[in-house]
């Protein structure tokens, strides 16, 4: 852990101004693990190549923020299932080759470190596929060995619902006793093998924790949560626990922090809950235009952005998560993970992906290193992508 706290004396003397944030910022080849802008534009049509008025991410604002490489998630809810979820995947992936392909000056799909640093290079953006929900392999080790062709770098075990073959934290948290199992099935024992065998990064963000402990007991390879914050802060199912967070550093694993505002603020989720229910009309109308509950959400808080913006929590909130963790796990283990485009809240100031340096600010303003900034803001990710990738 190679951390430097500095006296606030010390640090007034540096005075570091804002070209110096900067430089420091794009420097680092920033990376960010998940974002679910390809599932939003299957139901708005928007085109995430051209500069959007709504949501968090489009190569424009892309740009501007010093984004290097994002994972795009690739997702489908529990209504999907066997027979339908895996083509759904792929409609996504179809989508994410339109958008490369539309824009072929701008981004390029990558699937290994090599890869990334080549883009890097020609300064496109890195694109790279994240699956989101172990139901789309529909049970089907085949299906792995093809999602793996078409870029799969990581693949989330569950969603928030459970599959056949492992359980997720909030079907063990709010369903325990009604479960058929609990953690891993002799199946899921064997994804786990293929997915090392295959370089494919093990997702832990969603999974429940008997799941967690089984595959912490049998991994051969480094693990991620690509989107998840600390449940010591604030107890939420999805935030992972100190046992956790230490036993993915003794891995040599990395947590990617979440910007979601319900897994910052433990205050928040009352409020949102009570925001619901002011605007129950305007909410079950946009429910009917866009199908999607989390987009209807975004689109509620978007059109009632003043009361919205009361319910976010300041941006020093997400900074102590990230503290925590590296003084809990070192600073080799945390990298962003921002589940831009996939929450309807994000704290004060996080308003889309040009936004980034403000973190890199709070982070130099609190005393951490250029070179652990470094890793935060990506050197993690390219560390722990070759050792499952082995390039």
């Amino acid at each position: 852990m190679k951390k430097i706290f500095l006296p606030l004396l010390l640090l007034s003397a540096l005075k570091l101004s804002a070209q110096d944030v900067e430089k420091i910022h794009r420097k680092a080849i920033l990376i960010d693990t998940h974002n679910d802008i390809i599932s939003n534009e299957l139901i708005t049509g928007n085109d995430a190549g051209k500069l959007q008025t709504t949501g968090n991410f489009d190569l424009v604002r892309a740009k501007t923020g010093g984004l290097d490489v994002q994972v795009f998630s690739i997702w489908c809810g529990d209504q999907y299932g066997n027979g339908t979820a895996y083509a759904y995947a792929n409609r996504e992936i179809d989508s994410l080759q339109a958008l490369i392909n539309r824009n072929p000056d701008k981004m390029m799909l990558v699937t290994n470190a090599k890869e990334l640093k080549k883009a890097v290079k020609q300064k496109k953006l890195a694109a790279m596929v994240g699956v989101e929900g172990g139901h789309m392999i529909e049970d089907r080790l085949d299906y792995i060995d093809s999602l793996v062709k078409r870029g799969m770098c990581y693949l989330t075990l569950t969603w928030n619902n459970s599959t056949s073959w492992a359980t997720s934290a909030r079907d063990e948290t709010l369903h325990g006793d009604t479960l058929q199992h609990k953690g891993l099935t002799e199946l899921g024992k064997q994804i786990i093998h293929k997915l090392n065998d295959a370089g494919v990064m093990i997702d832990l963000s969603h999974p429940g924790e008997q799941t967690f402990k089984d595959v912490m007991a049998i991994t051969t390879k480094p693990v991620i949560a690509s989107h998840s914050c600390v449940y010591a802060l604030n107890p939420h199912r999805r935030n992972l626990k100190d046992y956790q967070l230490k036993a993915i550093a003794d891995n040599g694993g990395v947590v990617f922090i979440n910007f979601y505002s319900g897994f910052i603020d433990s205050t928040y989720e009352s409020k949102h809950a009570a925001f619901m229910a002011r605007h129950k009309p305007q909410f079950d109308s946009l429910r009917v235009i866009y199908k999607d509950y989390d987009l209807a959400s975004i689109r509620l808080n978007e059109l009632n952005k003043g009361e919205a913006d009361q319910l976010r929590p300041p941006l020093s909130m997400l900074i102590k998560h990230i503290d925590y963790m590296v003084k809990m796990m070192g600073a080799d283990h945390v990298g962003i993970g921002s589940d831009f485009d996939g929450a309807e809240s994000y704290p004060l100031g996080l308003d889309s992906v040009t936004d980034y340096y403000k973190i890199t600010a709070e982070l130099v303003k609190i005393g951490y290193s250029k070179k652990d900034i470094e890793k935060i803001l990506g050197g993690n990710f390219i560390r722990v992508l070759k050792a499952n990738k082995g390039k």
